[in-house]
């Protein structure tokens, strides 16, 4: 990202006349193991297993990552972003940055089209970003990630303006993101409603188009042979090489690796962790393992409700619960402990966390003593004027097996137990959920987001993105220094201010008891030794586009 960085202190032009110098230098992602060698193969069908369903297929209103993932074979971007960070051309063959970074000029393609037919053009541009900030759309996501957008101008056919009320210098990276990819205009004109269902109202420009969906068990995506505008970091250009693409939904660990070692699918996302020596072993097969950049998966404190109003309480629940063993024991080992809210992948990541606030019972014991929480029920838990130190923590009844989560709250819980904190876990269902979280009604929610930015901490952190503005701020908190310091990570890529101003937002977190990092996402993707060409993107995500199967 730093490399990247330094360019755009400057007003910056990328034009198409380097895009063969930067398909030739730059990392088109991560490679898995099995796409070293031989000639790519057209055809044929790769039937992948994820671990999660899509609540809802619209890019543009679900916070899901699965969905971004699933779609950014579907969804074409402006500009793409490599693993280093850099930005180069796809939809946009160059592009130029106001000095204030409250415009940005992107000069477009002029042979894409949508799989309905429809051109791609600066219209197309404005219809989807105008698509976004709609009320109706019910943005959870998409939207923030436009920032102080005030609309897009068409200054000609294939020429589009973007510009917002504020400095925005993170929109270049916002702008490679699934989230703000484009669908047909005439789609969003004729099937606004049909979107968050997928299937073939969900026309995009990407190399696959999406076919068909059969909720609960798959989606079909079937290779777009008019193709021939991917991004300067994919390995080739024209359409993809498969025929055909199945997404398998598989919620169940044992069913989704056995379905891989038995070769019903040829590759299986998020393979459980003890399962990995497993997948290892078996002769045909191999595991790719990559740390995720942007937020970790983090418990946020509801720093405005009883009793997390306290920061003394808010202290005493972070250091009371052991994640090193609680994590090293749920995950194999497998993920990393986290120090921070977001990862060591992450650009401005502070590495000084690390080992600064270790699992300390004891100090729980005294900050409780000291807010007044000193009593004691029959059940061990604490009180004070009769009534029991409890928090509510929902779970998400459709992602509750994640990445053995559930597991990891039960650890949590006990810990919890052990200092005289009940915590409550009950499981929802979706709208139950979202009225206690976004509500402001809980006092734990727990939350991972990958994004290759630092920017993800004012999603995480600035009062601006509270959730009633249809923002993910879990800790329900206006703090000065975060707000200013996160509103100035966004007005430049300059990079001392950028390594000065996130340290501060992710010490003050921490200091603050806001957060409670628990580890950092590792994808482990196992995948059979036919698969070739397999990658991910800068957001850790697996794009197919490049990937074959061997005869």
């Amino acid at each position: 990202m730093r490399a990247s960085l330094s360019r755009l202190t400057r007003p910056l032009v990328v034009t198409v006349s380097g895009l063969l110098l930067l398909t030739a230098c730059s990392s088109a992602g991560d490679t898995s193991g099995g796409s070293g060698s031989g000639r790519p193969v057209q055809g044929g069908t790769l039937t992948a297993a994820v671990d999660t369903e899509p609540v809802s297929w619209d890019i543009h209103a679900s916070t899901q990552d699965v969905t971004a993932e699933i779609q950014r074979q579907v969804f074409d971007s402006l500009v793409s972003q490599d693993s280093s960070g850099k930005f180069h051309p796809w939809l946009a063959t160059g592009w130029e940055v106001s000095d204030d970074y409250k415009s940005y000029t992107f000069h477009l393609r002029k042979d894409v089209t949508f799989s309905d037919g429809t051109r791609f053009d600066a219209s197309a541009v404005k219809a989807n970003f105008d698509h976004i900030v709609a009320k109706s759309t019910k943005s959870l996501y998409a939207v923030s990630l436009l920032g102080p957008y005030t609309g897009t101008q068409v200054v000609d056919p294939y020429t589009a303006k973007v510009t917002f009320a504020k400095p925005f210098a993170p929109f270049l990276q916002a702008a490679s993101t699934t989230y703000l990819g484009f669908y047909s205009p005439k789609a969003i004109a004729a099937d606004a409603g049909k979107l968050a269902a997928g299937g073939p109202a969900d026309v995009g420009s990407g190399p696959f188009v999406f076919s068909n969906y059969t909720k609960g068990q798959s989606a079909t995506l079937t290779r777009n042979p008019k193709y021939k505008w991917g991004p300067s970091t994919a390995a080739h250009t024209g359409p993809a090489y498969l025929d055909k693409l199945v997404i398998r939904f598989l919620p169940t660990a044992s069913v989704r690796s056995g379905a891989l070692t038995s070769g019903q699918v040829q590759v299986a996302k998020a393979i459980p962790p003890q399962n990995v020596r497993t997948v290892k072993a078996t002769p045909g097969f191999d595991l790719i393992s990559r740390r995720a950049p942007g937020g970790n998966y983090n418990l946020w404190l509801n720093g405005s409700l009883a009793p997390l109003d306290d920061q003394r309480v808010r202290k005493a629940i972070q250091r009371g619960i052991d994640i090193d063993q609680d994590v090293k024991t749920v995950t194999f080992g497998q993920y990393p402990r986290a120090w921070s809210p977001i990862s060591p992948t992450t650009p401005d990541y502070d590495k000084s966390l690390e080992g600064s606030w270790p699992y300390d019972p004891k100090l729980s014991a005294k900050l409780l003593d000291q807010a007044g929480w000193t009593g004691r029920d029959a059940q061990g838990y604490r009180t004070k004027n009769g009534r029991r130190l409890t928090v509510n923590w929902p779970l998400l009844s459709i992602q509750a097996t994640r990445e053995g989560r559930d597991v990891l709250a039960q650890a949590i819980q006990a810990d919890l137990k052990k200092i005289g904190v009940e915590v409550r876990h009950p499981s929802l269902d979706l709208g139950t959920y979202n009225t206690e979280v976004y509500g402001g009604k809980a006092n734990f929610v727990d939350l991972s987001w990958p994004r290759f930015s630092p920017d993800v901490l004012w999603l995480f952190l600035n009062s601006g993105s509270a959730p009633a503005k249809g923002g993910i701020n879990a800790t329900f908190v206006k703090d000065a220094d975060l707000d200013k310091w996160t509103d100035q990570g966004r007005a430049t890529l300059d990079e001392k201010v950028h390594a000065d101003v996130y340290a501060k937002v992710q010490q003050r977190a921490i200091d603050q008891a806001l957060v409670v990092p628990l580890y950092t996402q590792v994808s482990l993707v196992g995948e059979s030794d036919h698969v070739r060409g397999l990658t991910f993107d800068a957001s850790n995500w697996l794009t197919y586009y490049d990937a074959w199967l061997t005869k």
